[in-house]
């Protein structure tokens, strides 16, 4: 899915800039290559992959945080799960909710090829109901779905985050849109934005790192 064909988009990084900083990232692991390779043979497009970037800056919070158990909204293909798992000590465990049937399929595929520590749970299902129900809580939420229901998920994942942990939001800036927006996913993403920023229970960064990413600190 593209997400602004025939649209005009800001670009936030300089090209060059976003490749160097590419390469001077690690790179990917084989499982995860191999991950995006199967997902780029079925799919017409793999745009809502995480990217490396992202998936390693996930890991890096997962080291630094010392999380044990994480919480991903919208699975997708499975890459920023399976990133995110490959992080995890040992006894660490990462759940990950995805409605889309075909998704749910891909996923649940690579799962069983490259999670070999059996790490991952996948919940097929819709999260604003799915999240609800998920017992005791998360030390890292990453949060990457339909962006007309971050506020919900937000209300929602907000209960079920440890104290003093962490909730990393994706696609924060939408390709530029919500600096005017016009179109009803960037007026969401702003008004999410915007709340975020008022509220007093957290606190948080928005970094211009790819499509935007917000880490937020429940306090």
């Amino acid at each position: 899915m593209k997400k602004h064909r025939g649209k005009p988009i800001v670009q936030i990084t300089d090209p060059d800039i976003e490749e160097y900083a590419l390469r001077m990232t690690t790179s990917e692991s084989e499982d995860v290559k191999k991950l995006v390779e199967s997902s780029d043979e079925q799919l017409e497009y793999i745009d809502m992959l995480s990217g490396n970037m992202v998936g390693q800056l996930l890991k890096m919070l997962i080291k630094i945080s010392g999380a044990r158990r994480v919480l991903e909204i919208g699975t997708f293909t499975g890459y920023s799960a399976l990133m995110m798992a490959e992080a995890l000590p040992e006894g660490g465990e990462l759940t990950t909710i995805e409605m889309n049937i075909l998704y749910q399929e891909l996923a649940e595929n690579h799962f069983r090829s490259f999670d070999k520590d059996q790490k991952i749970i996948l919940i097929k299902g819709d999260a604003r109901e799915e999240v609800p129900k998920l017992a005791g809580v998360f030390d890292l939420i990453f949060l990457d779905a339909d962006k007309l229901s971050y506020a919900e998920y937000y209300k929602n994942s907000l209960g079920k985050l440890a104290s003093g942990g962490l909730l990393v939001v994706d696609n924060v800036l939408w390709d530029g849109t919500i600096l005017e927006p016009q179109e009803e996913k960037a007026m969401a993403l702003d008004a999410f934005n915007k709340a975020i920023a008022d509220d007093d229970r957290v606190e948080q960064v928005l970094l211009p790192v790819r499509d935007g990413i917000t880490i937020i600190r429940k306090k």
